[in-house]
């Protein structure tokens, strides 16, 4: 990218790092600076968080590759058979109300938000805060910095249901939009999609 400050933000990248990149702005990118980064830089997986720091996060180990697709796959699956909303994968972003993009592991919109957008919006990062959100944790990822978030991100910006699946500690942790979290520790369970996708169930033993 090119960083000549007439026309893009200077980019300052902190090493050494651990699992993710955090590149750091001299000043905040717009929207439409971001898009333009983004756009130039396909190969990278980028985050924006809410004071405009960038996030960069390393391609899926083998497992945690496989394993993401187990989870999008059962809820693509769901999605289809009952007509209800949009499932996604862990490429897409999402415009939230604090001011981020941020992208899940697999993510639900339903029909009504889908409805809302305009061509033009669903051809960007859409302003969309999803229902459901799965982060699924690589070996690469801090747990502290997951459930972080979990909270700060997802639920506060208003996603309904969040699963944060933990496969190396055989854990999971379910955080709903009334501030309760509960932690599941028998990984032959099922996960529920409760009352945002009634009937929707996720097998954990589907990730050992």
């Amino acid at each position: 990218m090119d960083t000549n400050t007439d026309t893009n933000p200077t980019i300052h990248v902190e090493l050494p790092f651990n699992g993710s990149v955090e590149i750091i702005p001299s000043q905040r990118m717009t929207d439409a600076e971001f898009e333009i980064f983004c756009q130039e830089n396909p190969e990278l997986q980028v985050e924006l968080e809410p004071d405009g720091t960038l996030l960069i996060m390393p391609p899926a180990h083998f497992d945690s590759g496989h394993f993401e697709l187990e989870i999008a796959s059962e809820l693509r699956n769901y999605v289809k058979s009952r007509g209800k909303g949009l499932s996604f994968g862990p490429s897409t972003g999402f415009k939230l109300p604090d001011g981020s993009t941020r992208a899940a592991d697999t993510a639900w919109v339903s029909n009504e938000q889908v409805e809302r957008l305009s061509p033009k919006e669903r051809k960007n990062f859409a302003r969309v805060v999803p229902e459901f959100v799965v982060e699924l944790r690589s070996d690469t990822d801090r747990l502290a910095r997951l459930k972080e978030k979990m909270t700060k991100t997802w639920i506060a910006n208003g996603v309904r249901l969040a699963w944060l699946i933990d496969p190396s500690e055989q854990k999971a942790y379910i955080y709903r939009a009334d501030g309760s979290i509960q932690v599941v520790t028998d990984f032959t369970a099922k996960l529920s999609g409760e009352d945002v996708l009634p009937g929707f169930e996720f097998d954990l033993g589907l990730l050992k």
